[in-house]
This record gives structure tokens, C-alpha cells and sequence, in this order.
């Protein structure tokens, strides 16, 4: 069988740009999608509205054992680099005060779609419903292959392994990947209890005892533990600790505005001036009922009692302001947005994301250890290894030829 140009496995994120790239170049490209349709995991992205990027990347915004592998990247084909391209096609986008970028139609549909049909447009077949099995196959039919079939979270997404196993296959070693971007399991019977009750908070991750870091933002208990942006942020180190062994713990303050005295001088002075409050009474002015009868409960006190001295009222303040929960899991990778660890980047070259173990194979994308931070960052690398991995394609292909952004 004659080479056939160029196989990319996957047509997500960065297998679409890598496809687009290569063919906007002349060259005949295949697109391998096990789902029905490509783009699946885009569509629900950023609840659908798709953060597509961020106007403020740093190599600090991402996390890898090799941690200056993307910075090749992000300096190549970046923000700016990225809208001249999304410009080009008509895909205009809108930049938050924080520097997340998402399509001005504030619909993922948009980007979904004008990505999936412009590739079409450039001629590139795709084959959906297939899953590619045998990775030597494919490399000794096309001139190139490309991996860009995502890790294992969003597994009902068609997340997986696929691509861990073909790197093995030819002798590439893989970082035990573990679910980030996901919610966190707790042993406390109080805060499944607490179900369904939602506010803003402050969250400090403790590892081994240890502050490692505080995020800011909405907390949501359900009926296994927390969710919500700010457990989200703090994520994908908690999953990485547990993957440790370490003690993993949580320390909620539920008003971050107070200090203990403050809050505790807050609670005598409703008290004083609502003599026929109960404890739950006060608190409800403050946090959520079901949060509040949480906090009673923490300290076993009952919620129908109308005594509070400055001993309780002080109490009170210390648990909500530095209320501590065990981590025993996080929610696994189905429910992951994406996915730490994976192969090891110090075999991939950064400038070109080919394999260091076999020419012409390329992996680009989430199955790299690399992750980001929430806020658009890890598309934003997915753009980039997608448009490198089709720079050095262009380049063997089509000598002294390189594809214009």
C-alpha cells in the first residue's frame, strides 16, 4: 500500500488544528474519530460556551514533570498568534476582564462547527466510528501519524487510555495519570448532609499537614463531597497527593471577609438585638440553611438553642472560618475535565511534539503530561502542539514550505 500523507488519530482539539494546518498545506490528510461525530469534548466545554483559550499564558499555569516542555509552545503560537487564525476564519472572540477568550457567540456550537467544516472544506476525510487499534499499522501505511486522541478523563466523551498503549508501543514511557479539573470526595458524613448547598468560599489545600495552596470561588456540597471552581482549581494537586499516598485534607472558610473576632463579635450583636433567635436563626443571616445546620451539627450543638455566650459565639466563628475535611478520592476520570500525568514529554521533541523513539509519530494534546489550570489554558495547549506537530509535518512533506497562520 502506497504512503498515504497523514493519519491523525482523534479530532479533537488538537488533532482538528493539526488536520487544518496540514491541510491548508496541500498535504492529503485522515482523521481516525471512534465517536459519531469529531469535536464531541469541545461542544461541552465551558458548560457550552467552550473557553477556548486565555489571553494570559505562562508556563506557571501548567503542570508536568517536565515542567518547561510547553514553553516552546506557548511562545510559537500563543494568544495572539491563535486569534489572528480564529480571525481568519470568522471566529471572533471575547476576552474576559481575567483573560479567558471564548467565541463572541458564547456558543461552543461555533467553534465546533466552523473547525469540523473548515477542515472539510480543505479536504480532509474523515472517518468516524473508527478506533484505531494498531498503531504500527498506521505508521507503516502513512508518511505521518499523529496521536491526538486525548487522555482517559470525560470518559463518556470517549475519553481513554488509546493513547498511553501506542506510545508503549514503541518503547515510550507513560507518568501514572490521574484524574484534574474534578470534584473531590470527603469523609464527613456532615457535608453529604449539606447536599446541594452552594456558596462563595475560600478553600486551602493541605498536603501531609502542610498549606500548599488557597483558591477563591464557589464550593457546591453534593452527596459525596464538594465541587465548584474553587475545589476545581485546587484539584489537580489534591489528586496528585492522593496518587502520593500523602494525607490529604481541605480547610473551607465560609466568610472570607471576617476574622474569628469580628465574626464572633457579628454573632453576640444579632443575638443581643434578636433575643428570640435560635443559633440557626443567626446563622441563616449569613451562610445557606443546610450549611448552617452543618455547622451546628460539627460542633454538637443543637440548632433549636437560643444560648450563645462569647466561648460559643468564638467557636462558632473558628469552625466557619477554618472548617477542615478529609479528602479520600476525587470523583474519577469520568467526571474529569481533563487528566494529569500521561506520556512522558522529555521523549517528544517540544519544538515539533515527534517522538523521540520513532520519526514521523507525533503526539500532541492531553495524552502529554501536561495540565493546566481551569480558565482555557489547556486548549491552549492543545492548539499549539496541534499547530507545531503540523509545522514540522509541512516541513518533511513539502520541503522549504511552512504553512501561514
Amino acid at each position: 500500500m502506497m504512503a498515504k500523507s497523514v493519519a491523525i488519530i482523534g479530532g479533537g482539539a488538537s488533532g482538528l488544528l493539526c488536520a487544518i494546518f496540514c491541510a491548508k498545506a496541500g498535504l492529503h490528510v485522515t482523521l481516525f474519530e471512534q465517536n459519531t461525530k469529531p469535536a464531541k469534548k469541545i461542544l461541552v466545554s465551558g458548560n457550552g460556551r467552550c473557553n477556548i483559550t486565555n489571553k494570559h499564558l505562562h508556563v506557571n499555569d501548567f503542570f508536568s514533570q517536565n515542567p518547561t516542555f510547553v514553553e516552546y509552545a506557548l511562545k510559537n503560537f500563543g494568544f495572539k498568534a491563535f486569534e489572528k487564525f480564529t480571525n481568519s476564519i470568522g471566529l471572533l472572540l471575547h476576552v474576559t476582564d481575567d483573560g479567558r477568550a471564548y467565541p463572541l457567540s458564547n456558543e461552543a456550537k461555533s467553534v465546533a462547527k466552523i473547525f469540523v467544516e473548515y477542515a472539510q472544506s480543505l479536504g480532509v476525510t474523515f472517518h468516524t466510528e473508527h478506533k484505531i487499534t494498531d498503531i504500527k499499522k498506521l505508521t507503516d501505511s502513512y508518511d505521518s501519524v499523529v496521536v491526538a486522541s486525548g487522555s482517559r478523563a470525560a470518559s463518556h466523551l470517549g475519553g481513554n487510555a488509546d493513547a498511553e498503549e501506542f506510545a508503549k508501543a514503541f518503547g515510550h514511557t507513560v507518568i501514572q495519570a490521574y484524574p484534574s479539573l474534578v470534584q473531590l470526595h470527603l469523609n464527613s458524613k456532615t457535608a453529604h448532609k449539606m447536599s446541594g448547598a452552594k456558596l462563595n468560599a475560600e478553600v486551602t489545600l493541605l498536603v501531609n499537614h502542610q498549606k500548599e495552596l488557597t483558591c477563591n470561588g464557589d464550593v457546591l456540597f453534593t452527596n459525596y463531597g464538594v465541587s465548584g471552581f474553587a475545589i476545581l482549581d485546587i484539584s489537580q494537586r489534591a489528586s496528585e497527593a492522593l496518587l502520593e499516598y500523602a494525607a490529604v485534607d481541605i480547610s473551607i472558610n465560609l466568610l472570607p471577609e471576617f476574622n474569628t473576632q469580628k465574626l464572633s463579635t457579628h454573632l453576640l450583636h444579632v443575638k443581643k438585638n434578636m433575643p428570640a433567635f435560635t443559633l440557626l436563626d443567626i446563622l441563616v443571616g449569613l451562610i445557606p440553611f443546610k450549611i448552617a445546620n452543618g455547622v451546628l451539627e460539627a460542633l454538637h450543638v443543637k440548632p433549636e438553642s437560643k444560648i450563645l455566650d462569647t466561648k460559643l459565639s468564638k467557636k462558632i466563628a473558628n469552625l466557619m472560618l477554618n472548617w477542615r475535611f478529609e479528602v479520600t478520592d476525587t470523583h474519577g476520570f469520568r467526571h474529569a475535565e481533563v487528566s494529569g500525568g500521561g506520556i512522558n514529554t522529555l521523549e517528544i521533541n517540544e519544538k515539533t511534539f515527534e517522538s523521540k523513539k520513532q520519526k514521523n509519530l507525533y503526539f500532541i494534546g492531553e495524552c502529554l503530561d501536561v495540565v493546566g489550570r481551569r480558565g482555557g489554558y489547556n486548549f491552549a495547549f492543545a492548539w499549539a502542539s496541534g499547530y507545531l506537530a503540523a509545522q514540522d509535518i509541512i516541513k518533511k512533506q513539502i520541503p522549504h514550505k511552512e504553512s501561514k497562520r
